[in-house]
């Protein structure tokens, strides 16, 4: 079902930009230091969940939109490409802008619905899935849903491992990211350097 070049491609990005510390890792480091390890466990599981809803909503939408049309897959592909590139770019220069982490403490809420509202309510994931992931689609190759359906899974799956292992280690974890802004400034470039690379390696192979 899958090109093994593109899907060995795929899992190193995907891997990489798990264990990027973003708004999902933070969230969890937040619940996981003020309510403990079960608080940040259930709130990875809820964040996996609201990410799989995303995941299923973009592959009906997509695979409806683009079933019939090969000039609309394109279309997809070449903007997401495009969105990958300007994201690795903000990210590159943005890397040295925020010297704080921002640690979420919300005790309310339960946290494994806050997770899957919180994941859910965020356009950006949806947008992220929307363009990264139809990058190692091809029409070619069976069914776009399914295709849509494992990939965004794997996906998932690994975001919510990085989660899980900050919500395990959420004291060494928090102080090295709350102390280390080299380290952020590090992870957030070369983040930035590998979506820049993927989408210029979609796109000009695909124009082949």
């Amino acid at each position: 079902m899958f090109d093994p070049h593109r899907f060995t491609i795929f899992c190193a990005a995907a891997i990489i930009l798990a264990i990027t510390p973003g708004p999902g890792i933070l969230y969890v480091l937040g619940r996981s230091l003020h309510g403990g390890r079960r608080e940040g466990v259930l709130s990875s599981l809820g964040t996996f969940v609201g990410g799989l809803i995303h995941v299923l909503a973009a592959a009906a939408g997509l695979s409806i939109v683009l079933a019939t049309s090969a000039v609309a897959f394109a279309i997809v592909k070449y903007a997401g490409a495009a969105y990958l590139i300007y994201l690795g770019l903000r990210m590159i220069l943005d890397a040295g802008a925020n010297n704080q982490v921002e640690v979420l403490h919300r005790k309310t809420t339960n946290p494994f619905w806050q997770g899957i509202v919180t994941e859910v309510l965020n356009p950006k994931t949806a947008l992220f899935f929307l363009s990264f992931i139809p990058q190692f689609i091809s029409r070619q190759h069976g069914s776009v849903f399914l295709q849509f359906g494992i990939l965004g899974t794997v996906s998932v799956m690994l975001n919510t491992t990085s989660d899980l292992i900050v919500a395990l280690l959420a004291g060494p974890i928090g102080e090295r990211l709350l102390a280390s802004t080299a380290m952020r400034k590090r992870q957030r470039r070369a983040t930035g350097i590998t979506m820049i690379a993927l989408g210029g390696y979609v796109a000009f192979s695909d124009a082949k």
